[in-house]
């Protein structure tokens, strides 16, 4: 990637080199509203809510995630959760690993607030979290374990870069692309709080068996990689991209898929316990978006929300 003119984000919040603030409670529902994006042929950006790939690389219950970010089920939010203070944050660290993260998120930043604006809308950015270990979230503990997620409760990311050398090492999927593709997924499920369609999702997840609302799962983070896809198209129009960035993106979604993981980990493939799309499913939805970057091919839902 040329990331070389590219301005940093400021809405990095760098918990790395002190007191990540503790840990985190149980959690339940918070107001999740928000207003729809008004697109072409009057559709809306549909669909919300977040997983991230923290539970395809370690296993975590991916209905457990779920419920963690959405606030669904029996979870109650911790009132005692207070937002860290910068003093509690510590000084963090200035790297290249921390600049490479605000440049990516700063593009971001770019391309959403263009495509907000042009529909008469303003972007609100979500701030990304960098910690080392352990750290707390409106939405519970963040660890090394649970991988990069998105917590709609303080509408940020949050991410230990340590993930980024467990997708090089045992996912084989390195690269500059690969890393920025792992954040603009993240910032997918962002857009889809915005629209204000996750207390929809929660709603209907609740009445759904598990079966239903792991296929409903899917669908959620395959439009979060077809949102990654517009991001990519749009960064290529930049000049931003080199010559085997997409690559490395459409591998590192191969790399995660569903399918590959549980080939991987447990040797059998279980369709029915799928939450995030197979390899096929994941690359075919961020193409869409790479070769469209156009919000209104990132229907996955088809009527089902």
């Amino acid at each position: 990637m040329r990331l070389g003119g590219q301005r940093e984000s400021e809405n990095v919040e760098d918990r790395r080199g002190g007191n990540s603030g503790g840990l985190g409670g149980g959690f339940r529902p918070a107001g999740m509203g928000g207003r729809g994006i008004p697109l072409k042929g009057g559709s809306l950006v549909t669909i919300a809510v977040i997983v991230g790939i923290g539970w395809l690389v370690f296993g975590i219950n991916p209905l457990q995630m779920l419920a963690m970010v959405t606030g669904g089920g029996d979870i109650t939010q911790d009132q005692s959760y207070q937002q860290p203070a910068p003093s509690q944050a510590g000084p963090g660290i200035d790297d290249e690993g921390k600049a490479f993260v605000a440049k990516v998120l700063g593009s971001t930043e770019d391309v959403w607030d263009d495509i907000f604006k042009s529909a008469g809308e303003t972007y609100q950015p979500t701030p990304l979290v960098l910690f080392t270990g352990m750290t707390r979230s409106a939405c519970g503990s963040a660890s090394s374990a649970s991988g990069p997620f998105y917590c709609p409760l303080d509408k940020k990311v949050y991410i230990d870069l340590a993930f980024y050398d467990e997708l090089k090492r045992r996912f084989g999927a390195p690269g500059d692309m690969a890393q920025a593709y792992v954040i603009a997924h993240e910032v997918g499920h962002h857009i889809q709080d915005l629209t204000g369609i996750l207390p929809k999702f929660n709603e209907m997840r609740r009445n759904m068996s598990r079966e239903d609302a792991n296929a409903l799962s899917v669908k959620v983070e395959l439009q979060a990689d077809c949102y990654a896809g517009v991001w990519a198209n749009r960064t290529d129009q930049k000049g931003m991209l080199e010559a085997g960035d997409i690559d490395e993106a459409l591998n590192a979604a191969t790399q995660i898929g569903d399918d590959a993981i549980q080939k991987r980990t447990q040797g059998v493939v279980v369709p029915e316990s799928f939450t995030h799309g197979t390899s096929e499913q994941r690359k075919t939805w961020f193409n869409r978006g790479y070769q469209t970057g156009d919000l209104n091919q990132c229907n996955t839902f088809q009527g089902s929300i």
